[in-house]
C-alpha cells in the first residue's frame, strides 16, 4: 500500500535523529493534517458514538496525527511508549475501514504477549460496539478447539501473538483471503522476544496488497528491516521518548536525576544504580524493563508516570517502595486513556487505589 506523497528516508531519518536527541520538538511526523478533534477526522458516526462512550473527550497529540492516515488506508509507523494513544490510534483506523457485512478477518494485529492481545481486543470491541464488530484475540494457553470455532462462525477482527496466530493460518483456520490490514503492536518487544521468524511467515501468508501499521516505542535496526520489507512509503510519526525528557525537564529544577533504560549497556546502569544507592542521586528514572532488578531499601516513594500494560507488572514496580517493613506510597499518573488499565489492575490484586489525598507528604 501506498504512503505519503513526496516521501524522503533520508530527510526523515536526520529530522528523527534531530528530536530524539532533543534538539527539536516533542512530535515528528510526515503528515501534516492536525485534527484538534475527533468529529474533524471523517469517522463513522457510530465509530464516534464508541470513542466517546468509552471515555475519549480529545484525541492525543499521536491520535490527532496518526488516525486519519491509517483510515485512509495508508501504511503507517509510530514510534511512542506506552500511555500515549497508540491502542486507540489503530483500532479506529481498522474500525473505520471494516465491511461490516462481510464476516471474514479482514484486519490482523499482532502483539508480543497474550495480556497485550486480550487488552488490545477489550478496546476494539468497546470503540466498535455501536458497528458490531467481531473481534477475536487467539493468544496461547486457550483453547485450540475454541480458536477454531470462533473463527470459523466469522469475525472481522484478529487480535493474537505470533504464535496461536501462525498456528491458526497454517491450520486453514484463519483464512486470509480477506485480510487488508496488518498491525504489528509492540515491535520491539516482539522482536526481541524472538518472534522475528514468525512474524515473517505470518506476512507470507497474507495477500500482497496489504496495509500495514507498525507501533513501536523503540525502532532496532531489526525494526527498521521490517518497515522496509513490509511498507511502501509510510507515514511516519515520532513522539520523543518521554523518559528523557523527564529526566532534562528535572534537571532543570536542580533535582539530581538518574535515567536507566534498555539501550544502556550493564556497566553503564551499574554505575547509575551505585550513584542511587548511595543517595548522589536522589531521583532514578527507569522502564518496565529494569525495574525488577531495582533493589534498594530507601525508596520510600515510585510514581508510575504511564501504567504497566500488565497487570503482574504493577507489583513490580511498586514492590521498589516501603520495603523491609518501611513505609512506601505508590503514586499512579492515570490519563482517559489509562481508566481500563487501572480497573484491570485494581480486579486483578482485589484492591483499591484511592485518589491521591491531600496529605500525601505526610505519608511518605
Amino acid at each position: 500500500m501506498a504512503g505519503a506523497e513526496g516521501y524522503d528516508a533520508r530527510a526523515y531519518d536526520a529530522k528523527m535523529e534531530q528530536v530524539l536527541t532533543g534538539d527539536g520538538e516533542e512530535i515528528s511526523s510526515t503528515w501534516n493534517e492536525v485534527c484538534e478533534t475527533f468529529d474533524e477526522m471523517g469517522l463513522h458516526e457510530n465509530l464516534l458514538r464508541g470513542i466517546y462512550a468509552y471515555g475519549f473527550e480529545k484525541p492525543s497529540a499521536i491520535q490527532q496525527r496518526g488516525i486519519v492516515p491509517f483510515a485512509k488506508g495508508l501504511d503507517v509507523i509510530q514510534q511512542a511508549q506506552s500511555g500515549t494513544g497508540k491502542t486507540a490510534t489503530f483500532c479506529s483506523g481498522i474500525l473505520q475501514q471494516l465491511d461490516y457485512n462481510l464476516f471474514d478477518c479482514q484486519a490482523l494485529v499482532l502483539a508480543p504477549t497474550r495480556e497485550l492481545a486480550q487488552q488490545i481486543e477489550k478496546v476494539m470491541r468497546a470503540l466498535g460496539d455501536y458497528l458490531q464488530v467481531k473481534v477475536h484475540a487467539c493468544v496461547g494457553g486457550t483453547s485450540v478447539r475454541e480458536d477454531i470455532r470462533i473463527l470459523q462462525s466469522g469475525v472481522h477482527v484478529v487480535v493474537g501473538t505470533p504464535g496461536r496466530v501462525y498456528d491458526m493460518l497454517r491450520r486453514g483456520s484463519l483464512r486470509s483471503d480477506y485480510i487488508k490490514m496488518f498491525v504489528l503492536d509492540e515491535a520491539d518487544e516482539m522482536l526481541s522476544r524472538g518472534f522475528k521468524d514468525q512474524i515473517y511467515d505470518i506476512f507470507q501468508m497474507l495477500p500482497q496488497n496489504l496495509q500495514v501499521g507498525v507501533f513501536s516505542a523503540t525502532m532496532p535496526p531489526e525494526a527498521l528491516e521490517i518497515t522496509r520489507k513490509f511498507m511502501n512509503k509510510p507515514v511516519r510519526i515520532l513522539v520523543k521518548r518521554d523518559e528523557l525528557t523527564l529526566e532534562d525537564k528535572m534537571r532543570a529544577r536542580d533535582h539530581t536525576v538518574s535515567a536507566t533504560h534498555g539501550d544502556m549497556d550493564q556497566n553503564t546502569r551499574d554505575i547509575i544504580m551505585r550513584e542511587f544507592r548511595s543517595g548522589s542521586s536522589r531521583v532514578l528514572i527507569t522502564t518496565d524493563l529494569l525495574a525488577r532488578g531495582i533493589d534498594v531499601q530507601q525508596v520510600s516513594l515510585v510514581i508510575n508516570y504511564d501504567l504497566p500494560t500488565q497487570p503482574e507488572n504493577y507489583l513490580h514496580r511498586i514492590g521498589r517502595g516501603g520495603r523491609f517493613g518501611r513505609k512506601g506510597v505508590a503514586i499512579n499518573f492515570v490519563t482517559k486513556d489509562d481508566e481500563r488499565m487501572l480497573q484491570d489492575i485494581q480486579r486483578f490484586y482485589n484492591v483499591v487505589v484511592e485518589e491521591l489525598p491531600s496529605n500525601v507528604a505526610d505519608l511518605i
